[in-house]
């Protein structure tokens, strides 16, 4: 009973996922549908949250648009003033073309276009605050819940927290940065709480789920910062002494530094592969799921035989990567954790001791 249950509960979120797809075209029985330019669509950050639309009807919640403009200064006012883009607003609209296609411009009396200073609360930014709230009250209801009885083994929700908890602290943390662990454990706890609740809520099609906010590269780009702030800001004398004058010979050190420079090299490329890797594998989830949710309607036009056909595959196939990516929103926070871990156990090395007392004859060793 209980697998009847998820089956149709996957079901429903993919007729939803459908549904939202084909009312964002309403012009897809008329004309060619622009596969490519759909999926970028969804995947971009906007000044709304859409929720549906039935042919010309949209429901969306609105969000706050903050911009500074250096002719007219401060603005604050809804972007349900721009009537999902097709709308301008004290000379401002967003471009529906260019390099700031997406975005919100300014034209001034000449008819020149430039770009405000904008500050606004879009999509993205409303998710992932959502997504810390949310984030903060589970975390403290469970923590006040463990206080009441720390002996007491926990089943459900609270005892998956638990299990997470002492996974990634006694799992990854420990292991890999050693005696001081525990002065990392907090961050790196809240790195994989937060991004594995971001990538979850990103699988919801549907409100308030749905934002692409791990597959935003600013977001991975803000978090592969951090990260590479503490393992540099907190290393030992050590750490910079295998940067600056490794363990080589002296020729590659002086009078070019060529290995300084590889390590200098190395430091950045760490917090590189954590900002792609995980905005990566982000962005090709949803693209993949939202490719296959649109072979229903890019067939139409084929008939319905083959159309039936490929409405049943695209079902299958999107349940299918559907589940895949519930494993994948755990996995991409666990190795994002645990490379961050790697790296600040990396920069945690104590000098190494050799002994270069040999022992005596007959003396103990």
């Amino acid at each position: 009973m209980k697998q009847k249950l998820h089956i149709a509960g996957l079901l429903a979120i993919l007729f939803l996922t459908a549904s939202t797809v084909s009312a964002s075209n309403p012009g897809s029985d008329s004309q060619e549908l622009n596969a490519k330019e759909l999926i970028s669509e969804h995947l971009a950050d906007s000044y709304e949250w859409h929720i549906v639309s039935n042919g010309n009807t949209h429901i969306a919640v609105p969000l706050p648009v903050i911009l500074y403009s250096k002719t007219s200064g401060w603005h604050l006012f809804s972007s349900s003033h721009f009537h999902h883009g097709s709308a301008s607003y004290n000379k401002f609209e967003i471009a529906s073309e260019g390099k700031y296609k997406g975005k919100i411009v300014e034209t001034d009396t000449n008819g020149n276009i430039s770009r405000p200073l904008d500050i606004s609360l879009t999509k993205n930014a409303t998710s992932l605050l959502f997504a810390s709230l949310l984030l903060i009250l589970i975390i403290m209801g469970v923590a006040r819940l463990m206080k009441q009885d720390p002996m007491k083994p926990r089943k459900g929700f609270p005892g998956m927290i638990e299990m997470l908890v002492l996974s990634i602290s006694d799992g990854v943390v420990k292991p890999s940065i050693g005696k001081d662990y525990e002065r990392y454990t907090p961050y790196l706890l809240t790195v994989f709480f937060f991004i594995f609740t971001n990538n979850l809520l990103g699988i919801i099609p549907i409100f308030p789920g749905g934002a692409n906010v791990t597959g935003n590269i600013a977001v991975t780009f803000v978090l592969a910062i951090i990260t590479f702030l503490i393992v540099n800001l907190t290393g030992t004398k050590e750490y910079y002494k295998e940067i600056f004058w490794p363990d080589v010979p002296t020729w590659l050190k002086i009078p070019i530094p060529l290995m300084p420079i590889v390590e200098i090299v190395g430091t950045l490329t760490k917090p590189f592969a954590l900002m792609i890797r995980l905005f990566a594998n982000m962005m090709a989830g949803h693209s993949i799921v939202l490719g296959l949710t649109m072979l229903i309607f890019i067939t139409v036009s084929l008939g319905p035989t083959l159309n039936s056909t490929m409405t049943v595959l695209s079902v299958i196939f999107t349940v299918f990567i559907d589940v895949v990516e519930l494993l994948i929103a755990y996995i991409q926070a666990y190795v994002f954790t645990l490379l961050s871990a790697v790296f600040i156990g990396l920069a945690r090395i104590e000098p190494h001791t050799h002994k270069e007392k040999m022992s005596k004859p007959g003396q103990a060793a």
